[in-house]
């Protein structure tokens, strides 16, 4: 699933091509992608002009003139592609624009859109609950310090969980661990202010180098033009189970946590 930068990637890829144009018309090749389309998609879509392109969280937000914020998450498998070259069978939406197309492609159908009133994005069911996003400066160890304090679960179990902080997900929070020589099964509430300070400073170090590569590409992701992203050739834990580590020789160890993969350095990532 594509996390924080890969989202990021495609909203700064999306830019150039939709604020301040109009998008002419939509043409749904289904009747729905995870869930079904609003009833008045295509309706809200014709012959309106893109004011902004932003991103909450892992969430794609197109707000418009007509007071409509068009809302995507791209699941396991969404791309937005501008002007490819070849037609597919998973193009479920077209995007037309003055210049060009927008093309909405997802094998697995996880993806999903929605369309917003502007004025009431906070109180989206998808949106409502989410923390603060890490590469804010509302991310601070006194705001972990907050929120951890009474939590007595895994570091990395509450770095998955939203609520807290929005956007990262399996691949950046191990990587982010182990920056910050943090264990993931340390309790979040056993954290000192030193190691809040640099799980901070890692979160935001990770996930600006990965913006900058373009994100990572393991299976779906492509940034808007169709290019793969390259941050996977940087991870120092993530996917690197028995492999020697790049600090200290030891090699990779992995456990699962909530159903999910974690890669950390026993030597390095001291419980």
């Amino acid at each position: 699933m594509p996390e924080l930068p890969e989202v990021e990637t495609v909203c700064r890829g999306l830019r150039p091509y939709l604020e301040g144009f109009v998008l002419d018309s939509v043409i749904l090749n289904r009747s729905d992608l995870r869930y079904p389309f609003p009833p008045d998609f295509r309706k809200c879509l014709r012959k309106v002009r893109v004011k902004t392109v932003d991103r909450k969280a892992k969430y794609i937000l197109i707000h418009l003139e007509n007071n409509y914020t068009l809302l995507i998450h791209l699941g396991m498998s969404g791309r937005l592609l501008i002007n490819p070259k070849a037609p597919s069978i998973h193009d479920h939406v077209h995007f037309i624009l003055e210049e060009g197309n927008i093309i909405y492609k997802d094998p697995r159908r996880f993806g999903f859109m929605d369309l917003i009133p502007t004025a009431k994005i906070g109180q989206h069911k998808f949106l409502k609950k989410l923390g603060i996003d890490p590469l804010s400066n509302t991310l601070t160890s006194t705001y972990l310090e907050a929120h951890f304090k009474k939590r007595e679960v895994s570091i990395k179990k509450i770095l998955l969980s939203q609520n807290i902080i929005a956007g990262l997900g399996n691949i950046y929070v191990n990587e982010a661990l182990f920056a910050s020589g943090i264990h993931p099964k340390k309790n979040c509430n056993e954290l000192k202010s030193r190691e809040l300070k640099k799980l901070c400073e890692a979160i935001k170090s990770v996930l600006k180098k990965a913006i900058l590569s373009g994100g990572s590409t393991l299976n779906d992701h492509r940034q808007v033009d169709g290019t793969l992203g390259y941050f996977q050739h940087e991870f120092k834990v993530y996917g690197k189970e028995n492999l020697p580590c790049e600090l200290c020789a030891n090699p990779i160890k992995r456990i699962v946590q909530s159903g999910r993969s974690t890669f950390y350095c026993e030597s390095c990532q001291k419980q």
